[in-house]
């Protein structure tokens, strides 16, 4: 990962700064806390660290204090607060409202086989639609295709918070490269999990075990919290391998 650029309101940003994309005809997007100014000028509108997406060909400034605002396409993992004839209605977060999640919005079900989720119940969901007016609109499979693609019900495992900037960079194609996160990599190859990461700062983790379970959720938010490098990541990983040993 290159080294980390912090940037305030009205700075212009220099060319070096933006990604570049490996392909010429994906235009250039900006993401949450910046602005274009014609012809090309482009500043932020918060203070924060700058982060950029070569493969989207994406940039944006991440504010940690931000409230999670639901956009199109966000992956999610939403909780059941409810259900009506039609809706499971899902929250995001304490702050936003409750998302409608159709009850056949799942791959491959019909009014007999549709999931029989309950309060509580969590999804792993895209967002197809949301605007300031009306309730955001969650469904667990990717539209394009009709397929489930690893979206749907979350069974067992624990959900931890992390912030929506941390969540971005666990989200990123290179998650090493370009999010400088290689705590998942590193117990991977000693522990078996699954994870789902949600935009809406939520991740899931499940494993053969409780202890196994905190040990990946503490991983990713001690790391963020302390905002590790990749050294002190191992260090980190190595430090918490060793104490599930000794308790093995």
């Amino acid at each position: 990962m290159a080294a980390q650029i912090f940037v305030f309101p009205g700075e212009e940003l220099l060319s070096e700064s933006l990604p570049v994309s490996s392909n010429p005809s994906v235009s250039l997007k900006l993401g949450p806390g910046l602005r274009h100014l014609p012809p090309s000028t482009i500043t932020p509108t918060v203070a924060g660290p700058l982060y950029s997406d070569r493969k989207k060909n994406a940039v944006w400034v991440e504010n940690h204090n931000g409230r999670y605002i639901p956009q199109t396409s966000d992956v999610v993992i939403a909780t059941v607060h409810h259900s009506s004839t039609d809706y499971f209605h899902c929250s995001l977060t304490e702050h936003t409202t409750l998302a409608q999640l159709p009850q056949l919005a799942f791959e491959g079900v019909n009014k007999k086989t549709r999931p029989q989720l309950t309060v509580g119940s969590l999804v792993y969901a895209r967002v197809i639609s949301a605007s300031k007016h009306l309730d955001p609109e969650i469904v667990c499979y990717n539209p394009s295709s009709g397929k489930s693609e690893g979206m749907g019900e979350l069974k067992g495992g624990m959900v931890f918070d992390v912030s929506l900037g941390m969540a971005k960079r666990l989200l990123m194609a290179k998650q090493k490269e370009d999010g400088g996160i290689l705590v998942l990599e590193e117990i991977a190859g000693k522990v078996p999990f699954e994870i789902a990461i949600g935009k809406n700062g939520k991740v899931w983790v499940n494993s053969r075990g409780v202890k196994e379970i905190l040990l990946v959720g503490k991983a990713l938010q001690e790391t963020e919290r302390k905002d590790l490098d990749s050294e002190l990541q191992k260090k980190l990983v190595r430090k918490l391998l060793k104490s599930l040993e000794s308790t093995v």
